[in-house]
């Protein structure tokens, strides 16, 4: 039987006046073994709750009467207690593959797993589920879901996922619909591949599921000096059509459903020199997680921040990607590096892809401030560090200067 491991106890919480501490292992409620944490989620909402935990080498029963609304009160290691799906899929982009030997463990994880799609937001598949998987969304109302499509026809999405075994999405997002879930989708735009009019058919296919299919985020592909394959990244002439595509595509689904519906992710603005959407464009929707509107928060919000963090210091060094730099600069007005991706390849331009490596390398020849301030996007894994493995205030011990990470 395998449970649990709890993180932490909220104070206060119901799990705290129970006993329930760090390192225990939580294996059931109310008789239900738990897989994850929805499973937490789905069974805590009873009134009465019977818990058997595994304290200290110890394995006990615990009951307990919970108050209306009350939460539990765990955070919990991992969000599944049963592993991880992994995908099946053999996407060229893949950017799992493209990562070349000695970074954090948890990049080489493929996996596709639709509960970490409700509980994170991350994109999948939608491969590799079986009946149990689709009762289970019935059941617990797994709402909303996030589906990488990348084309809705057949025949090309299983040429795109290099898996001709993968199921047609058009209907398993009607299957959603019908449940009443909601589904966020992406489509990672390849050259030559899924774009033109395989992209505009997708665009329309995935409207005419329209409000139970919320959004397609159109992302272009992202490739390492590692890849193998064949595809490649966009010219700047390629950009500028999928760009067009999709702004035309906005303005009639605008008039038709109310809402763009299909949103281009910053990078298509930023290499082509346009101008962000504001904020009421993205019609009250997140998508940052998948680069959507990342630029227009910080315009909003994180700029002044960073302002705020700028005026503590007398000559502050501020580090970003080479894809951002040029807008941070107008903003600030402050000293800016844009640090280019030798690590990844130069055509990564991203700020969360920089490694602690490239920033030292290109920061020594620098005259720098008296502090540097680094992208919290750098660091962004669970554990804090760079990719290459590397803490704020390694980088800062190498340069000789005070690290900064700016808030997220």
């Amino acid at each position: 039987m395998s449970g649990g491991v709890i993180a932490s106890v909220a104070p206060g919480s119901l799990a705290e006046r129970i006993g329930l501490q760090a390192g225990d292992e939580l294996f059931s409620i109310n008789g239900h073994a738990l897989r994850d944490a929805i499973d937490v989620q789905f069974h805590a909402a009873e009134e009465h709750l019977a818990l058997v935990v595994r304290q200290g080498g110890e394995t006990f029963a615990v009951e307990t009467d919970r108050r209306y609304g009350e939460p539990l009160g765990l955070e919990f290691t991992t969000l599944t207690f049963d592993g991880i799906r992994r995908c099946d899929n053999r996407c060229e982009f893949c950017f799992v593959t493209q990562m070349p030997p000695g970074l954090r463990t948890t990049l080489y994880v493929k996996d596709d797993d639709y509960r970490y799609s409700f509980l994170s937001g991350s994109y999948v598949t939608l491969t590799n589920l079986d009946e149990a998987d689709w009762a289970r969304i019935a059941e617990q109302d797994l709402s909303p879901l996030y589906v990488s499509v990348h084309a809705t026809e057949l025949d090309l999405r299983r040429r795109v996922l290099r898996n001709p075994a993968a199921p047609d999405v058009v209907a398993q997002l009607r299957r959603l619909a019908d449940l009443g879930v909601e589904v966020h989708t992406q489509n990672v735009v390849v050259p030559g591949l899924n774009d033109g009019p395989h992209l505009d058919a997708s665009i329309g296919d995935l409207a005419d599921l329209y409000p139970a299919v919320r959004s397609v985020s159109i992302v272009p592909v992202g490739l390492t000096r590692f890849h193998r394959g064949s595809c490649r990244v966009h010219t700047d002439a390629e950009m500028r059509r999928v760009f067009e595509q999709v702004t035309g595509w906005q303005a009639r689904l605008r008039e038709r459903l109310g809402v763009d519906f299909a949103y281009l992710s910053d990078e298509w603005y930023l290499r082509l020199r346009e101008t962000v959407p504001e904020l009421d464009a993205y019609d009250g929707l997140d998508l940052t997680e998948n680069g959507v509107g990342l630029v227009r928060r910080f315009l909003e919000i994180g700029g002044r921040r960073l302002q705020s963090l700028i005026s503590n210091y007398q000559s502050p060094t501020l580090v970003t990607g080479t894809l951002f730099a040029p807008l941070l600069r107008s903003i600030t007005g402050a000293e800016i590096v844009p640090v280019t991706n030798h690590f990844f390849g130069e055509t990564v331009t991203v700020a969360g892809l920089l490694t602690g490596q490239d920033v030292i390398e290109q920061l020594r020849g620098c005259e720098l401030g008296d502090v540097v301030i680094l992208p919290a996007a750098m660091f962004g894994g669970s554990e804090g560090q760079s990719l290459d493995g590397m803490w704020p205030q390694e980088i800062g011990e190498v340069l000789g200067r005070e690290v900064v990470v700016e808030e997220a």
